[in-house]
């Protein structure tokens, strides 16, 4: 009698999935309308994509009455549901991949201070139009093939420094990957490799700024032209900080690493206007309170919805950031955006007043003697919340100045934002220093 052997049983197939639709080789030159029909074409891909490939977006679709092929025009996308942080740490750690894992070449993550982190994976095809949106946006910032570029995003599982290296390199750059902290070797390096451009934080190359003075070096005497700084809110006080410090060109890459990491947006060294979202591959909305679409020019929150991320398509994500969008100036076509200078999770209410640390900055930087170093210590007096906010002064100056300087900031504060403020002079040196994103915002109320 001969044995019956059982066959094995069939191994499930993995999910199909396609390359996005193809684009012009100068997309930056389309007229508006040849870019929206290419970004008609991706976003139905898209959607098709995210809705075969990922269990929560068919979730999500379904729940809402939603079917891809309802997507016939870009207004189309307002029927679709919006994706939030939490949906992604929901589906930790890769539930959100839209692809087989043997496709997926990387995988960055978020710090995960607040929770669990967010985790995003890019195929092959991924990180080339990844390289590509970089390299096109060091070219907007001024930065030119051959150019030496510091890079002084941090590497690791963070998508700043990583993905910028990538694109300084297919740009026909030589890439320095210095990696954030070690601040004293960053001075030694801009002074012995001689850089053209710096990638890194707004509050980093501040850092940078303070410890080539510390050495009694000037920081305006470097071989630096351009410094591309993004991944936290700044305000254009700063800029100006920064150019007159460092004696160079300061402009804004914006991204977040749910829809790719940096360069998703822009800012172009000839105007400094806000980053210019790079519309081919990144759709962009505004929603109001109520998350219903507002005209652009009306400040709201940003909205993404990827139209050509493979492993990890996001749709209508809710970023935070808070901002306009407005027409395009060095690239006509693609729209731009008002530089961030505050996020939903950032706001403070004190009192029933709402306040952003970048306004804080950008007024204390108008008062003469006061730095950009300082923090916002939240308390509770009673049944009251009081904000402190601790601040150093410029070195040197006599103790009535820097009281006098901290009155000024005070009155300016209770005038412009409408609430009261307690302010207090430092020493200096005695905040912490950024070595990549600052934090600002110390929530005491719970040790009351």
């Amino acid at each position: 009698m001969t044995d019956t052997i059982t066959p094995p049983a069939p191994v499930e197939a993995a999910p199909a999935y396609t390359e996005p639709p193809a684009g012009p080789a100068a997309p930056e030159t389309l007229d508006r309308a040849a870019l929206e029909a290419l970004q008609l074409e991706r976003l139905q891909w898209t959607v098709h994509h995210a809705y075969e490939n990922v269990p929560l977006y068919r979730e999500k679709f379904d729940a809402a009455g939603v079917h891809p092929d309802d997507i016939r025009t870009l207004a189309d996308v307002e029927k679709l549901p919006f994706t939030t942080k939490e949906d992604l740490r929901r589906s930790y750690p890769f539930g959100m991949f839209a692809v087989p894992m043997t496709d997926v070449r990387r995988i960055h993550a978020s710090s995960g201070t607040t929770g669990r982190p967010t985790v995003v994976g890019y195929t092959e095809g991924d990180l080339d139009r990844w390289a590509d949106l970089i390299a096109r946006s060091l070219r907007a910032a001024g930065v030119q093939p051959g150019w030496k570029v510091h890079n002084a995003y941090g590497y690791g599982l963070f998508t700043g420094g990583l993905g910028a290296h990538w694109g300084i390199e297919r740009l026909g750059c030589v890439a320095i990957p210095v990696s954030g902290g070690q601040t004293a070797r960053q001075v030694q390096l801009i002074r012995d490799f001689e850089p053209d451009a710096i990638l890194c934080t707004p509050s980093y190359l501040l850092t940078i700024a303070d410890a080539f003075e510390e050495q009694g070096l000037d920081p305006r005497e470097t071989s630096l032209k351009v410094a591309v700084c993004g991944a936290e809110p700044w305000t254009n006080e700063m800029r100006r900080e920064l150019e007159q410090r460092m004696g160079l060109k300061a402009v804004d890459i914006y991204g977040l690493s749910e829809v790719m990491g940096p360069g998703v947006g822009q800012e172009s060294v000839e105007t400094q206007d806000g980053p210019h979202i790079w519309e081919d591959h990144f759709l962009p909305e505004i929603v109001g309170d109520d998350l219903q679409r507002v005209a652009d020019g009306e400040r709201g929150e940003l909205v993404f919805t990827t139209l050509t991320k493979q492993a990890f398509p996001v749709i209508r994500y809710r970023t935070r950031d808070l901002t306009r969008l407005m027409r395009g100036s060095a690239y006509p076509a693609m729209r731009r955006i008002e530089k961030i200078t505050g996020r939903n999770d950032d706001m403070i209410i004190l009192r029933g007043v709402n306040l952003f640390p970048t306004q804080i900055e950008e007024i204390a930087l108008e008062i003469e003697h006061l730095t950009p170093h300082f923090i916002l210590e939240l308390t509770k007096r009673g049944r009251m919340d009081e904000l402190t906010v601790k601040i150093e002064c410029t070195p040197g100056i006599e103790k009535e100045t820097s009281e006098a300087a901290a009155k000024i900031l005070q009155a300016r504060v209770k005038e412009r934002i409408g609430t009261t403020v307690d302010v207090v002079i430092v020493s200096t040196g005695s905040l912490p220093r950024s070595e990549g994103k600052y934090k600002r915002v110390y929530d005491l109320r719970d040790q009351a």
